[in-house]
């Protein structure tokens, strides 16, 4: 599991979809889950990054685990994921801000993410908040994405649930330099043209 954990890791940041500590990984182990460490580098997760603990409940790992773990917990007790990324794609993120939700541009964005919605506005988030939220939003979504904070994604494995997170984080990019080609308007990018 640890090479798993590694190849996510290191593509996540060398991506830019996550900066030196921040995001956290996990996957579902029957009752338990494996998840990284609260401050661990994803670029270089070793084994000591890793954190077994309950899903339903803590143990003495608890206190170790990511500060995100109430949400992954929620997520594995409400959807079918076994795998989980959070992430800090900087133009989906940026993105957050002015739009209601994303509609991705490119046809592989259409056809694997038809609609991600933005949670958390008017809120400020801290972790572990929106837990509830989040993991219900997944169960109709791949991913989602949290103003000014960040993305949920889920998946089987946590190479899908990567890959999810790079596909928004594309069109994110691909909607934002649209957008910035809009001279003098203010229309959210909803109403931009998409490729078809």
């Amino acid at each position: 599991m640890l090479p798993q954990f590694q190849a996510v890791g290191r593509a996540l940041f060398t991506q830019g979809l996550v900066s030196c500590h921040s995001g956290n990984l996990s996957i579902k182990l029957g009752e338990h889950l494996l998840i990284t460490r609260r401050g661990s580098t994803l670029s270089s997760i070793g084994e000591a990054d890793l954190v077994k603990t309950g899903i339903a409940r803590n143990d003495r790992a608890t206190p170790l685990a990511s500060t995100e773990l109430e949400v992954h917990r929620s997520i594995y007790k409400k959807t079918s994921a076994m795998a989980v990324v959070h992430a800090h794609p900087p133009y989906a993120v940026t993105l957050s801000f002015t739009e209601k939700e994303i509609i991705p541009c490119d046809m592989e964005g259409r056809a694997l993410l038809p609609k991600v919605p933005i949670l958390g506005k008017q809120v400020t988030v801290k972790a572990g908040d929106l837990a509830e939220e989040i993991s219900k939003a997944l169960k109709q979504h791949q991913v989602v994405l949290v103003q000014g904070h960040g993305t949920f994604a889920v998946g089987q494995l946590l190479e899908e649930a990567h890959y999810y997170t790079s596909i928004l984080e594309q069109n994110c990019r691909l909607l934002y330099l649209l957008k910035s080609l809009r001279t003098g308007s203010n229309a959210s990018i909803s109403s931009l043209p998409t490729e078809g």
